[in-house]
């Protein structure tokens, strides 16, 4: 029967290709595709315990920024617009002449007093010398004229016995004149013995006036040699002067340290030819580094002297430099300007201003290095109704 059905088949078939033309190719039976079976699902814990912990994780961080800002935040008064700066000394030159050495190099630590740099003093030693020879001579004149003005007081003395003589004479004269007018009278004397007497007391008076006068002559002498000497005097104070005008000259080819400080932008170097008023270096004393915050005009209501700040550097982002506010500026940053805005002339814009304000940091901080003038600080100032004004400076790492 099998063979029967398949050759009936396969008749048919060939009755088909035969009627159409066409080879006609049989069925053929559908082949299965093996069934490939779905992984396995892994057993665990799933995506909804990371995402708990990573929402648990998000509330904590909110909360505890959320407390700071109610704690200490929403207290704070901010800016960027602060600077670190210094009492930066530019040392310079008094006198002119030639740097004959240099003691230190850029960014060395020096001590006040200590030695920067030297100016050839050869110069200004000839003047001292030169000084100090003419108050020499001055005073050997002073002490010539005192010699003088004792010679001349021995010829007051002289005079005054030379008056005293005179007077007796005189004296002696006048008696003699009134015997002989006594003796005249009564015809007991000659008209020429009369007449000599006359001018024996004549003669005497005249000696008198002279020796008078004379003694007036020496004591005026003695007085212009005093006013000689007073001059002298005067003129000896100043070759002192001179002398002391030489030794400060002198003293300033040596150019010291007035504080203590870094050096820094050294501009000389041993044979430079320098003037009186000529740059050569700065010094900066990392010891009264401080920082002019400049806060606007709105936040000035917040900010009083003593009030806790916090010091942010670029520089040391980890560490957190606490200040005090000093003082705030007495004015506008733009009223001390070089050219201040008028606003009476033109259109008008207003434009908040800024107000200076000194925060002061412990002198470690400079030691340290950790401000330097010049750069670029965040200041954050906690407001008095969270935490009460301090009065010290400290730094936490």
């Amino acid at each position: 029967m099998a063979y029967r059905e398949e050759f009936q088949q396969g008749a048919g078939s060939d009755s088909e290709t035969a009627r159409d033309g066409k080879t006609v190719q049989p069925p053929q039976a559908e082949q299965k595709l093996p069934e490939i079976a779905p992984p396995a699902k892994k057993r665990g814990l799933g995506k909804k315990p990371v995402i708990l912990a990573v929402l648990a994780a998000a509330l904590a961080f909110g909360a505890y920024e959320g407390h700071e800002w109610w704690t200490d935040g929403r207290f704070m008064v901010s800016t960027d617009d602060a600077y670190v700066q210094a009492d930066i000394t530019l040392l310079s030159a008094k006198i002119s002449g030639y740097v004959a050495s240099v003691a230190v190099t850029n960014n060395q630590s020096v001590k006040a007093g200590e030695l920067i740099a030297k100016i050839d003093d050869g110069d200004y030693h000839l003047a001292l010398q030169s000084a100090k020879d003419k108050l020499a001579t001055q005073q050997s004149a002073i002490a010539r004229i005192g010699r003088q003005i004792e010679a001349g007081r021995a010829s007051v003395a002289q005079a005054e016995a030379q008056v005293v003589s005179a007077q007796a004479e005189a004296e002696r004269a006048e008696s003699d004149y009134a015997r002989q007018q006594q003796l005249a009278k009564s015809d007991y004397t000659s008209k020429a013995s009369f007449e000599n007497a006359k001018a024996a007391r004549d003669r005497a008076n005249a000696e008198v006036k002279s020796a008078q006068a004379a003694s007036a002559a020496a004591q005026a002498n003695v007085q212009v040699l005093a006013a000689q000497q007073n001059e002298g005097e005067r003129l000896a104070d100043e070759y002192r002067t001179a002398v002391d005008k030489a030794e400060r000259d002198l003293s300033f080819t040596e150019i010291r340290a007035p504080v203590d400080g870094v050096v820094g932008n050294k501009a000389m170097e041993v044979g430079t030819y320098v003037q009186p008023g000529a740059r050569l270096a700065a010094l900066v004393p990392l010891t009264s580094v401080h920082v002019d915050a400049n806060f606007k005009e709105t936040q000035l209501a917040s900010l009083k002297p003593g009030q806790k700040v916090h010091v942010k550097v670029d520089a040391f982002p980890d560490t957190d430099i606490v200040g005090t506010v000093e003082s705030v500026s007495p004015a506008a940053g733009a009223v001390f300007s070089l050219l201040p805005p008028e606003n009476a002339t033109g259109n008008f814009t207003k434009i908040v201003q800024r107000v200076p304000v000194r925060v002061t940091v412990s002198p470690d901080v400079g030691q340290k290095g950790l401000l330097r003038p010049g750069l670029s600080v965040v200041v954050d100032v906690v407001n008095s109704r969270s935490a009460e004004p301090s009065k010290t400076a400290s730094i936490k790492e």
